[in-house]
């Protein structure tokens, strides 16, 4: 199992890499416009965002949208160690680049409870099936995080059509997400297939 997560991680990888900017753009504005349509988007007054790597699905629309809506918006914060958690940010000038090269919250006002109550979280991830199944990086850090949530929030995939798969082997650790939203499709991770 672990050679053919591998093996997809690195080709789907390989795929996102070679995306010419105009599709990157494209392909991310009509994705982040049906995210923010969402009605648990909508609902939500704490959204968890990423900043993207690698040609990841960009967020910055929904960022900006949120913070208009006043809403409260956490980022990952990584420690010297590799874990973390999210922390606020109130202005996309409160992110800069992390020891890993990722944007991070300058802050240091960490996601409370209360706030994951209702939560709507936008994750990355390498490849999805339609169950919700997540391939991430490699390095587990979203499973350990949205591990601890239990039942709160709602988890939502941002990935492009091509990043989708009919199946994808999980492991017992692996977080699903409850939607995926794709430039082509919205997924309800949790209805039949």
């Amino acid at each position: 199992m672990k050679e053919s997560r591998d093996e997809l991680r690195s080709a789907t990888l390989s795929q996102r890499r070679m995306l010419a900017p105009a599709d990157w753009l494209a392909w991310s504005r009509s994705i982040q416009a049906s995210a923010m349509e969402l009605p648990h988007y909508r609902a939500a007054q704490s959204i968890a965002l990423y900043h993207p790597v690698q040609n990841e699905v960009d967020t910055r629309a929904i960022l900006h949208h949120a913070l208009a809506s006043g809403k409260r918006v956490y980022y990952p914060k990584l420690d010297p160690k590799g874990s973390g958690d999210f922390a606020r940010v109130i202005a996309e000038t409160d992110l800069v680049t992390g020891r890993f090269g990722i944007f991070e919250p300058v802050g240091t006002e960490l996601i409370t409870p209360a706030d994951r109550d209702g939560m709507t979280v936008f994750v990355p991830g390498v490849s999805f099936d339609r169950r919700g199944n997540r391939l991430g990086r490699g390095g587990g850090w979203y499973d350990r995080v949205l591990g601890e949530w239990g039942d709160r929030g709602i988890f939502i995939g941002l990935a492009y059509e091509f990043q989708l798969v009919d199946s994808l082997p999980s492991e017992s650790w692996d977080r699903r997400v409850h939607f995926i939203v794709t430039e082509k499709n919205l997924i309800d991770c949790n209805a039949p297939h």
